[in-house]
């Protein structure tokens, strides 16, 4: 590992490219942009990654009919059979299987873009966009090492005409509005310890934790551009255990169960608790550790520091079959509310499903995963109190469509829900708790520097090994 002078040095990144000139670092676009009339009645969207993921997003920009025009599709294995699906849903946008062609060939045409490719992808993509002055919605995580969220925060920071997203589609959802008012009423306050539960069987769950190499290289698909799939990192063989949805088991390529559900889980305790960044971060158990994928079972501890009026507070974090967290008295049925598929597969309800439990000194609530409300343990506590008036309505009549929120916040009509200045904090919280998974270890944060502070090797994971060559670019600002 190298540290991230090093890391800046090799990506030719100077301090001076750091330090941002919002008023003369606008791409010519972005100029223009800022002074064209108001925006259009439609906006032109590109999609980038229509697989899988990207395929289920796609359907939802078909709901956006009348406010989007696709006219752009790009994604390395364009023509692969998961492909064809959303190839047939735009036959009139224009297809590419490198987005830096796309940018290139219809500069001025695309106005905002979807990103859902592998996560360690998310970042190149997402800082041309930005750089290009156009909008960006980007699926969770957002990258996946803290460096590139800090370049990401500090981009879209510095151009404030781009309206970013994450995707994680609850956070405007009911829940967010729910959690909002209710930490508004002080009916949330004095939360002391969160505990975030996803338990259900993974994809690495089959692998052998004795490891000792990556999986064999194995022949490319003719329709595959393998080597933009790669993207910033270094080069790997090509394997079907790195394709289709498989990146997320390996810490090179993914962020593991905590990356992929922590946004869905505990996105409205960030920023409602205005929790920001941990001060410690430790393993409590790590079952089936290994260095190349993620553990079978984790369970991972967060310490926030007081903020303010609000105290200090507890995130923990549970993954792998069985490692539930103990429950407290009165807890109830764990219902299975909006859940979308696991793996690509319909989702099967576990004996707790994915979800939270709020501890105040007050009062617990326990919540579900993406949109689900909360609930006060135990529920007669809860009809008790909602009876008596105590419980603030939340307006019915919004559409809670965190795709449209995105398309409304181009439009002027409405505010982001998920921008990266926030979304981005978030994620840097992840990104510290894989540090410690693939570690195994504890650590000390120090918010103020920005560093791991007792651990060195950890510290040169915040930012990882540098960009290979020909990706540079995408390290200044």
């Amino acid at each position: 590992m190298i540290s991230r002078r090093d890391f800046l040095k090799t990506a030719g990144v100077s301090a001076a490219a750091m330090a941002i000139d919002p008023l003369n670092s606008f791409t010519a676009s972005a100029k223009i942009r800022k002074e064209a009339p108001a925006a259009p009645k439609k906006v032109n969207v590109a999609l980038v990654g229509i697989g899988h993921r990207g395929a289920e997003n796609a359907r939802k920009v078909v709901e956006l009919v009348d406010v989007v025009n696709v006219v752009a599709l790009c994604d390395v294995n364009m023509g692969a059979a998961h492909t064809q699906e959303v190839m047939g849903l735009f036959p009139d946008a224009k297809r590419f299987q490198d987005f830096r062609k796309m940018f290139d060939e219809m500069k001025g045409q695309i106005e905002a873009v979807f990103v859902s490719t592998p996560d360690f992808s998310h970042f190149p993509i997402a800082m041309r966009a930005i750089k290009e002055g156009v909008h960006v919605y980007c699926e969770k995580p957002m990258t996946r090492t803290f460096l590139e969220n800090q370049l990401l925060i500090d981009a879209a920071k510095a151009h404030p005409e781009v309206v970013t997203q994450m995707g994680n589609q609850g956070h405007s959802g009911p829940n967010y509005f729910q959690f909002k008012a209710w930490v508004e009423a002080g009916i949330i306050k004095d939360v002391t310890r969160i505990d975030a539960h996803m338990n259900n069987s993974r994809r690495w769950h089959g692998y052998d934790v004795n490891i000792k190499k990556f999986p064999e290289a194995e022949p490319i698909p003719a329709t595959m551009d393998w080597d933009t799939w790669n993207m910033q990192a270094q080069i790997h063989e090509y394997s079907t255990k790195f394709d289709e949805g498989n990146w997320r088991c390996w810490y090179d390529f993914g962020m593991g169960a905590l990356g992929d559900w922590g946004a869905h889980l505990f996105d409205t305790c960030h920023e409602f608790l205005e929790l920001g960044l941990p001060y410690e971060v430790g393993m409590k158990k790590a079952e089936g550790h290994n260095d190349f994928f993620f553990p079978m079972s984790s369970t991972i501890n967060f310490k926030f520091a007081r903020r303010g009026t609000k105290p200090a507070c507890e995130l923990n974090w549970y993954d792998g079959i069985g490692n539930f967290p103990e429950l407290p008295a009165g807890y109830g049925e764990s219902k299975v509310s909006d859940v979308p598929t696991v793996n690509g597969a319909a989702y099967v309800p576990t004996k707790l499903n994915p979800g939270k439990v709020i501890y105040s000194q007050d009062l617990i609530f326990k919540g579900g995963s993406h949109s689900s409300e909360l609930e006060i343990v135990p529920k007669a506590l809860h009809e008790e109190m909602q009876k008596a008036g105590k419980l603030p309505e939340i307006d019915r009549t919004y559409h809670f469509n965190h795709y449209r929120n995105f398309i409304n916040a181009i439009l002027g009509t409405e505010k982001a829900h998920s921008p990266f200045e926030k979304a981005g904090v978030m994620c840097q919280v992840m990104n510290l708790g894989v540090i410690a998974q693939r570690l195994n270890t504890t650590f000390k944060f120090d918010k103020a520097s920005g560093e791991i502070i007792d651990n060195p090797f950890a510290n040169a994971l915040l930012t990882g090994v540098p960009p290979r060559k020909g990706w540079e670019e995408y390290y200044t600002l």
